[in-house]
C-alpha cells in the first residue's frame, strides 16, 4: 500500500510543483507540523520557515495558508522559493533588512515574533 499523498505549492504567479510524496514538513505558527498520509483535516498558516517536502525538496515560505483534505496537500505562499534559486547575496540583504525592521520602534510584537522567525531560518540557509 502507497504511504504517499499528493502535495501542490501554488504563488500567485505560478504553480510551484505537484507531485506525489511521502511526507511533507510545515513551517506552521502552532510549530512544525508534519504531514504523512492519512494525517487529519487540517487548515493553518505558515510562518516564516522551511517547508520540506519529500525528502530532497525544500522551499523557504515567509507566510501562507495550508489545507489538508483527503490525502491532498495544498500550500499557498506568495513568497515560497526552492532553496536551490536562492543567491547568498540576496539572503544577506533579506536578514539585513529584517533585522532593520526588528530595531524600529513601531514595530509590534507580532511583527517581532514573525521577523525573528524569518531572521534566524535565513541565518540558518545564509551559507
Amino acid at each position: 500500500m502507497s504511504r504517499e499523498f499528493s502535495v501542490e505549492i501554488i504563488r500567485p504567479d505560478k504553480s510551484i510543483m505537484s507531485k506525489k510524496v511521502d511526507e511533507a514538513i510545515l513551517p506552521c505558527f502552532e510549530g512544525e507540523v508534519t504531514i504523512l498520509k492519512d494525517h487529519i483535516p487540517l487548515i493553518t498558516f505558515l510562518r516564516p520557515g522551511i517547508l520540506e517536502v519529500g525528502k530532497n525538496e525544500k522551499y523557504y515560505v515567509e507566510e501562507g495558508t495550508v489545507e489538508f483534505f483527503e490525502n491532498k496537500l495544498l500550500i499557498l505562499s506568495s513568497t515560497a522559493i526552492n532553496l536551490m534559486d536562492f543567491k547568498s547575496g540576496k539572503i544577506k540583504e533579506m536578514i539585513k533588512d529584517a533585522e532593520e525592521k526588528f530595531e524600529k520602534k513601531e514595530t509590534t510584537d507580532k511583527q517581532k515574533y514573525i521577523l525573528s522567525h524569518k531572521i534566524s531560518t535565513l541565518k540558518k540557509i545564509n551559507w
